[in-house]
């Protein structure tokens, strides 16, 4: 049975638990390590890849598993969420949301689901209609080569 150290905060740790198998932190890792030389060494994207970062520091926002921010414009242009199928509908669900809100500047979503090795893309105004692609229009490249 699981005994917290400081029994005054055993319910903020329940409810910061974090959801994170193995697998789906491959995933998340492989993709930072991909774009992230690409930004910090090689300078030939213009977006920083960031895990597990909050949308606006400002106030609890979502937190996508991996988004892509524009640090001159101060947006974030893509993200992505990494998934098992069973999750799918879900994460799909959040990031249009996202999108469609509007609040942060996001113009593509992808979801992974590493189950079955497949992409979702989203854009801006697609009507809820997700493409299975892992091209981003505005990195102008695929994602799925860092995997």
């Amino acid at each position: 049975m699981y005994k917290p150290i400081f029994p005054e905060y055993a319910q903020v740790n329940d409810d910061m638990s974090i959801y994170g198998p193995k697998a789906h932190q491959r995933v998340i890792s492989k993709l930072n390590s991909g774009l992230g030389p690409l930004f910090y060494r090689e300078h030939c994207i213009q977006l920083e890849p960031l895990p597990e970062t909050m949308l606006d520091e400002g106030q609890a926002s979502p937190v996508p598993d991996l988004i892509l921010y524009d640090n001159t414009a101060r947006t974030t242009p893509i993200i992505i969420e990494v998934c098992h199928t069973d999750g799918l509908r879900k994460d799909l669900k959040k990031v249009i949301a996202l999108l469609e809100a509007d609040d942060y500047g996001i113009q593509e979503g992808f979801v992974y689901d590493y189950i079955t090795a497949q992409w979702y893309r989203y854009s801006k105004g697609d009507g809820g209609l997700t493409q299975s692609t892992s091209f981003s229009e505005v990195l102008q490249l695929d994602l799925n080569q860092f995997l």
